[in-house]
């Protein structure tokens, strides 16, 4: 399950294309298909570079007109799905210590 304090990025095992306002991902492992509305597609697009969970959130919520307890429950439900199929990638937070 994802939380907040996670970085999440799009993996490098699929391709995507923006089709009006709304994203296509194949999965190259599983050939899978997926499609995501304009905010889902908005997401996607920050994903293409490292972000935190709570960096999507404050962005969606700066994009959009949407209640706060809405969006980030919608926003791990998304990111949960994503990484179910394979799309994303949690990464590991280096903080100096070993």
């Amino acid at each position: 399950m994802i939380s907040n304090q996670m970085t999440v990025v799009a993996t490098p095992e699929q391709v995507s294309s923006a089709l009006v306002g709304e994203s296509v991902i194949l999965n190259l492992k599983t050939g899978m298909y997926y499609g995501l509305n304009p905010v889902g597609a908005s997401i996607w697009e920050l994903l293409q570079q490292p972000k935190s969970v709570d960096d999507l959130y404050q962005a969606i919520l700066h994009e959009y007109e949407v209640e706060p307890e809405q969006c980030h429950r919608e926003l791990l439900t998304l990111l949960d799905d994503l990484l179910a199929a394979q799309l994303i990638e949690i990464q590991e937070i280096n903080d100096g210590c070993q």
